[in-house]
């Protein structure tokens, strides 16, 4: 009885992923090299795995930069190769990853996440140092906030207080204005000026006092005191 048709598709367990890749290695590695012998074939193998690991078989007569040489000739390409300016990109690459590093190290060293009781006094001491001058940073900085923001409340009070003053110059424009339109429609001299509104249009009346004709009258008046109309 034969075997069963495998599905062609990625193994999902990583077991059987790695034993699988294993056993096919070798099966195609040998398969090159016997391809390579019975037919003299020229036959350069690159595998590299999932995990990055490479695997390469050659033929013995060449070597793989032979067969890469002559697959660019063939095809008519060119491979780049690593040119100036790739180095300094890799150099740069390297001097930040270092500085990242030495970062790093040095902020473990000031939140205490290393053991400290290694380090010699006068590496303390330069630690204790660069402590100081970042706490005279931070200080300097939440000072010249605090002054920004007091120069901004003192702009906004004074807006304010120009604000109220026009406000008053508008509601004295505004009396005035109405104390004109009033002396306009009641025109009096400086000095009869009326004390109140009840008073406009009352006509100044002076009392006097009635003198009775009648004789009775007037003897009734020797009695009671004089009225007054």
């Amino acid at each position: 009885m034969g075997r069963g048709k495998i599905a062609i598709a990625k193994i999902e367990s990583r077991t059987n992923r790695q034993v699988t890749f294993s056993k096919r290695r070798v099966g195609l590695l040998k398969k090159a090299h016997e391809l390579s012998v019975l037919c003299d074939a020229q036959i350069g193998l690159i595998i590299f795995s999932c995990t990055g690991k490479l695997f390469e078989y050659c033929s013995e007569s060449t070597s793989i930069e032979h067969i890469i040489r002559r697959y660019e000739i063939a095809k008519g390409i060119r491979i780049p190769s690593e040119t100036n300016h790739d180095s300094e990109i890799y150099s740069e690459l390297r001097r930040m990853r270092t500085e990242t590093n030495n970062l790093e190290q040095s902020l473990r060293r000031f939140t205490g996440d290393v053991d400290l009781s290694s380090f010699q006094f006068e590496e303390l001491a330069q630690i204790e140092h660069q402590l100081e001058c970042s706490v005279n940073k931070v200080r300097a900085r939440k000072i010249k906030a605090n002054q920004a923001v007091a120069w901004e409340q003192q702009q906004q009070q004074q807006q304010q207080e120009i604000i109220i003053s026009e406000k008053n110059e508008e509601e004295e424009e505004q009396a005035v204005m109405l104390d004109n339109q009033y002396h306009h429609q009641f025109p009096f001299s400086e000095e009869a000026q009326p004390s109140s509104v009840l008073e406009l249009g009352i006509p100044n009346y002076q009392p006097y006092r009635l003198q009775p004709t009648q004789p009775n009258l007037q003897d009734f008046g020797l009695q009671f005191p004089n009225y007054i109309w």
